[in-house]
């Protein structure tokens, strides 16, 4: 530890959605805080999304064990350090026994639903003032991220995935509202395909391989890392997505973005920031809910969302964002 500073445990979520969404306070602390140090504990698929916070000291990461022994784990590596703050997202009982000047810890709120990056503001009490989502990336990163980019037209960015069935729009109809939009006659003419996801959606991207010409198309499904495609995504002109890890990616990069929403609530998961839109079909989550109150049903809820509507959600969204990311 560097002397002098004043050193910060930062325990966050297992999913990237949620680490993502509550990134923010790394962000403001970091301004805040100029001699902060940090040390950030995090599930196994979110823990890469931190690898480059400045003033970072270590990534820990939080294996989920079913008997609970990841939480001895993590406090057998931070039971000597003196923090500063600790600030604990998942409402752990472990920052109650460690040494800390401050705590910081995340409690079920009452009431109305509140979107998640005001329900992890509310832990620093800034709720007035909600930190967004940001996510560090070196100039190494950036880098990488121009060669992967490089070329000449608009990036129109596409994530077919989703954690769940339910929540998953066609992936026909994304090739079909990607070959709208990049249509010669369409609002990002001459423009170019990305598709994101996992080593696991290597098979969408395939099947999304042919709206374009092949140097048009930009696969980022096989061997990219989270921070590069996050880098990627900054370079992009329109993002389109369902409820997923990669959408608030999208949305913290500060690409215009749609979410698409069936069987989650846009009130807690929507994604963050003025230059954003939700599609949805006719259906309400409550109506969704009502039909499959515990979401276990496999079966797509999102089938009544039309191509025409995201279509004209995303035409609405390169108008208003036209000036500012043409």
């Amino acid at each position: 530890m560097v002397r002098g500073a004043f050193p910060i445990l930062f325990i966050t979520s297992n999913r990237i959605g949620d680490a993502v969404l509550s990134s923010g306070l790394l962000k403001r602390l970091s301004e805040e805080i100029p001699n902060a140090r940090f040390t950030v504990a995090a599930g196994p698929v979110a823990a890469p999304l931190f690898e480059e916070v400045p003033a970072l000291d270590q990534v820990i990461i939080l294996a989920k064990a079913k008997n609970g022994s990841h939480w001895f784990d993590l406090w057998r590596q931070v039971r000597r350090t003196r923090w500063g703050l600790v600030v604990d997202l998942r409402g752990s009982g472990l920052s109650r026994f460690i040494s800390t000047k401050r705590r910081a810890i995340w409690r079920k709120a009452s009431g109305p639903p509140i979107h998640k990056v005001i329900e992890a503001a509310r832990i620093l009490k800034i709720e007035d003032d909600p930190a967004a989502p940001f996510i560090f990336t070196s100039a190494e990163t950036e880098a990488r991220a121009a060669e992967l980019t490089a070329g000449f037209g608009p990036i129109l960015a596409l994530a077919p995935a989703a954690n769940w069935l339910g929540k998953t729009w066609p992936l026909e109809r994304f090739s079909r509202v990607a070959m709208r939009l990049l249509d010669p006659e369409g609002p990002m003419k001459d423009g170019r395909l990305m598709v994101l996801g996992g080593p696991e959606d290597a098979k969408l991207a395939r099947g999304l391989r042919d709206v374009v010409m092949r140097k048009q198309f930009i696969n980022l499904t096989e061997d990219t890392d989270l921070l590069t495609a996050h880098a990627c995504l900054k370079r992009a002109r329109l993002f389109i997505g369902n409820d997923s890890g990669t959408m608030h990616l999208a949305a913290a990069a500060g690409v215009p973005t749609v979410g698409l929403f069936g069987p989650s609530d846009e009130q807690l998961y929507g994604p963050w920031g003025a230059d954003t839109r939700v599609a949805r079909g006719p259906r309400s989550f409550e109506e969704i809910r009502a039909v499959d109150p515990g979401f276990g049903q496999a079966l797509c809820h999102m089938m009544d969302l039309s191509v025409e509507t995201v279509v004209r959600t995303a035409e609405e969204l390169l108008a208003a964002t036209d000036g500012e990311h043409a």
